[in-house]
C-alpha cells in the first residue's frame, strides 16, 4: 500500500469521524435543551466517568486508556458548552499547572478566568461569577495547601470534582546553542525539581538561574529576552511562542499534584467511585478520646477514610482545632449516612465525587 492510498484511507476516516461528532453533538444540543427546561445541572463527572470507563473496557487497541480519556474529555467540553457555556476561574497566572488543570477538564474552548490568589477563585465562585472554579490542593512531594482547606472551611463551596495531574516541567529557549545561554528563569520550587537536569546539562557553564514568582512569568521573560531560556510547564512555553528543546526534565516522574473543582449548590449522583469530603468541628477536641471515638465509628462501619488533616479552630487563646476528613464512599450511601445522622451539627458535607486513582 502506497503512502498516497493510506492518507487517503486516514481522509476517509476523518469524514466518518466529523459526520460521527455532529451527530453526537445534535443529540448532545436536544439534552441541553432537555436540562434548561428543567434547570438541571451541565456538568456531571459522574456520568463522564461512566462513559469513559464503559469505552475503556470494549477497547481493543492500539490507542491505550489516557489516550482515550484525553480524547473524550475534550468531546465532553465541547459539548458542555453547546449545552450551556460557563466560566471556569483558576488560580493563575496563564500557563500555570492549575491552568493546564483546568483545561484538561473543560476544554481548550470554555471561557476561562487566571485569577491570582485562591481566595478570588473562591469569592469568584461564591458569587456567581464563574461557575466552576480549579484550585491546588496537594502535591505529593511538597504536601497539602493550606489555604484552600482553610477556605474550605469558611466558605460555602461544594466540591464537584477532583483532578490530578502529573507535573512535567519543560526547557523552552529560543537559543539552539546552550553554550549561548546567559540565565534561565524559573520557580524557585521547579529549580529544586529539576536539579539533576540542570547539574547533567549546565556544569562548567557560566548560566545564572533566576527565580521569578511562576513558571509562567519565566516563559514570558525567555520569549522577551534574547539568549535566555525557561523551565515551565508546556502550557506555558505554548502560550508565549517558546520552542521546547527538552521535554520532562524533572528528576522525579512521579510528582503528582491533585486540583478541586468547585463550584457553588453543586451535587453528584453516586457512581460506586465515589470519594466524599468533610468538615469535622468536633466538641471539647482537648478532651481524650474525641476524635478516637469519631474516627472509631467510621472503622466500625467499614469506611476507608484515605486523608485527614487538623486545622487550628481560631476561637480564643487555648489549642483546639478542626478536621478536614476525605473518605470513601458516597453521602448517599447508608453507613456514611447514619455518620451524617449521628454529628449533623458537627459535620459539614462539601461533596461527594468521583474518586481519581
Amino acid at each position: 500500500m502506497t503512502l498516497e492510498s493510506l492518507r487517503n484511507n486516514i481522509d476517509a476516516l476523518d469524514d466518518q469521524v466529523l459526520a460521527l461528532l455532529n451527530q453526537r453533538m445534535d443529540l448532545v444540543r436536544h439534552v441541553g435543551e432537555l436540562k434548561r427546561s428543567t434547570n438541571s445541572i451541565i456538568y456531571r463527572p459522574e456520568r463522564e466517568r461512566q462513559i469513559i470507563d464503559r469505552l475503556i473496557a470494549q477497547n481493543s487497541g492500539p490507542l491505550n486508556e489516557a489516550a482515550i480519556e484525553a480524547i473524550f474529555l475534550e468531546v465532553f467540553a465541547v459539548a458542555r458548552n453547546m449545552e450551556l457555556p460557563e466560566r471556569v476561574a483558576y488560580l493563575g497566572p496563564e500557563g500555570s499547572f492549575t491552568h493546564q488543570c483546568a483545561e484538561s477538564r473543560f476544554g481548550a474552548l470554555s471561557a476561562y478566568t487566571a485569577l491570582p490568589t485562591i481566595r478570588s477563585v473562591f469569592e469568584s465562585v461564591e458569587t456567581g461569577r464563574a461557575r466552576f472554579g480549579v484550585v491546588p490542593i496537594e502535591n505529593n512531594q511538597e504536601g497539602v495547601v493550606n489555604e484552600t482547606i482553610d477556605l474550605l472551611n469558611e466558605r460555602e463551596i461544594s466540591i464537584a470534582a477532583e483532578a490530578q495531574i502529573p507535573v512535567h516541567f519543560t526547557f523552552a529557549t529560543q537559543t539552539e546553542d546552550l553554550s549561548e545561554l546567559k540565565y534561565i528563569y524559573s520557580k524557585d520550587i521547579a529549580f529544586r525539581q529539576c536539579s539533576k537536569f540542570l547539574q547533567d546539562t549546565f556544569d562548567g557553564l557560566k548560566v545564572e538561574l533566576v527565580p521569578v514568582e511562576s513558571t509562567s512569568k519565566a516563559a514570558k521573560l525567555a520569549a522577551q529576552q534574547p539568549n535566555s531560556a525557561a523551565i515551565c510547564s508546556h502550557i506555558a512555553a505554548k502560550l508565549f511562542g517558546v520552542p521546547v528543546l527538552f521535554d520532562n526534565i524533572e528528576d522525579s516522574d512521579l510528582n503528582r499534584t491533585r486540583f478541586l473543582i468547585l463550584a457553588k449548590n453543586f451535587q453528584n449522583q453516586p457512581s460506586g467511585q465515589d470519594k466524599t469530603t468533610l468538615i469535622a468541628r468536633l466538641p471539647e477536641t482537648m478532651r481524650p478520646g474525641v476524635l478516637a471515638t469519631f474516627l472509631q465509628e467510621f472503622n466500625e462501619r467499614n469506611i476507608n477514610i484515605t486523608k485527614i488533616e487538623s486545622r487550628p479552630l481560631r476561637n480564643g487563646a487555648t489549642f483546639q482545632y478542626w478536621f478536614l476528613l476525605e473518605c470513601e464512599g458516597h453521602a448517599q450511601e447508608p453507613a456514611l449516612q447514619e455518620i451524617l445522622t449521628n454529628h449533623s451539627s458537627d459535620l459539614k458535607c462539601l461533596g461527594s465525587y468521583i474518586r481519581v486513582s
